[in-house]
């Protein structure tokens, strides 16, 4: 099996890291071809193993020669399941290799029953709101205990800027704060005990407010539970505008996100992203409410189509 130094060679070589974990944010786009290609050569060997494992003898295999082949898949595939968990990819590309876990279980070796059931269908961000940062770190990203605090490190970054990356559409300056602060996290020290303790009370903290999307602090209580109306108030004076002037007073801006707010809920008909014609509708709705400005008509139309509440 893989000995830790040997996965962390893995890590940094596919996931593009090196002694300073976090400071390139470029370096998982930029090794994701590599990864790419190793997901497919793995799996193609894995298939090819299964073909013939009933049959290793008949095809000349010494007994010796087929232990250390069964042994080369199962690390190969143990260093494949790493990349994955540590780039915040498992769950990306699970629906597109349904036969890889039955191949793995059936003729390699069945992973912990850890692995299974609801926990194991979580990303790492979730694991980490479900059971607490130590839990999910043990259960998905080391669950094999192998890899250093830096390593660790790396994977936690990778997670959270995956999901900052994802999601940020849906409401880009929450996320350009929660930016911000990965920024700050990947700067915290770990050179101690106590120091990579911190880093880990600040990373769950992070995941926690972004499961939570809640913005900073300012927002009014017209607005509270209104998270579609929330978002549109957190954004309006940064979107682009050729004539139309945001308000600047907090109520004024609450008032106006209600509106907008109310106009697509009543105005927007049934299945109109993705439909031209029904997508024509709601910028109609928008464009009165902006003072006829199209830059900022169609900057807060991207918004808003991101909103799973509107759709």
């Amino acid at each position: 099996m893989a000995l830790p130094r040997e996965v962390e060679q893995y890590l940094q070589y596919f996931c593009g890291y090196g002694d300073k974990p976090g400071v390139n944010a470029n370096a998982l786009t930029e090794t994701e071809a590599l990864r790419v290609s190793f997901y497919k050569a793995v799996a193609i060997f894995a298939r090819a193993y299964a073909d013939l494992a009933q049959d290793l003898t008949e095809a000349g295999y010494a007994d010796a020669d087929a232990t250390a082949l069964q042994k080369e898949v199962e690390f190969y595939a143990e260093i494949r399941s790493a990349i994955k968990k540590h780039s915040g990819e498992e769950l990306d590309i699970k629906p597109f290799e349904a036969d890889m876990r039955h191949l793995i279980n059936t003729y390699i070796q069945a992973d912990p029953a850890a692995e299974l059931g609801e926990l194991g269908e979580m990303s790492l961000t979730e694991l980490i709101i479900e059971t607490g940062i130590h839990d999910a770190i043990a259960r998905k990203l080391n669950e094999k205990g192998k890899l250093s605090k830096n390593a660790i490190a790396e994977g936690i970054i990778n997670n959270v800027r995956k999901t900052i990356i994802r999601d940020q559409l849906t409401d880009p300056r929450f996320y350009a704060q929660m930016s911000k602060l990965l920024d700050d996290l990947i700067k915290q020290s770990r050179t101690d005990t106590a120091a990579y303790e911190e880093f880990l009370r600040k990373a769950e903290d992070l995941v926690k407010r972004l499961a939570a999307r809640q913005p900073e602090d300012g927002i009014p209580a017209v607005l509270h539970g209104k998270h579609e109306a929330t978002v549109l108030f957190n954004n309006l004076d940064s979107i682009p505008a050729t004539s139309f002037r945001y308000p600047t007073a907090a109520e004024d801006k609450a008032a106006l996100a209600l509106k907008i707010d109310l106009a697509v809920r009543e105005r927007a008909p049934a299945g109109w992203y993705g439909d031209q014609a029904r997508e024509a509708q709601v910028l109609n709705a928008l464009f009165p409410l902006l003072d006829r400005d199209r830059e900022a008509t169609q900057a807060l139309f991207e918004i808003i189509k991101h909103q799973p509440g509107y759709l």
